[in-house]
């Protein structure tokens, strides 16, 4: 039975190559969620999700570490 580590160190080889192939994936799903929490804000003023900016947040954060990926990759 394999442990935890051989697990997550196959999956992070995988994941690095995937994104290696595609450097632009997470800036546009960044993008993307940006866009989302936008939209969500014009059809849903002051609503429960819309007020924590949590889409824009997200989006924020994976634009970052899809750049910094990209560079490394």
């Amino acid at each position: 039975m394999k442990n935890v580590e051989d697990i997550f160190s196959r999956l992070l080889d995988d994941l690095s190559e995937f994104l290696a192939e595609r450097k632009g994936l997470l800036p546009l799903i960044a993008a993307g969620l940006v866009l989302l929490n936008f939209l969500l804000e014009l059809i849903f003023p002051g609503a429960g999700i819309t007020r924590l900016n949590l889409f824009l947040h997200l989006g924020v954060i994976v634009a970052i570490l899809g750049f910094i990926l990209a560079r490394a990759l």
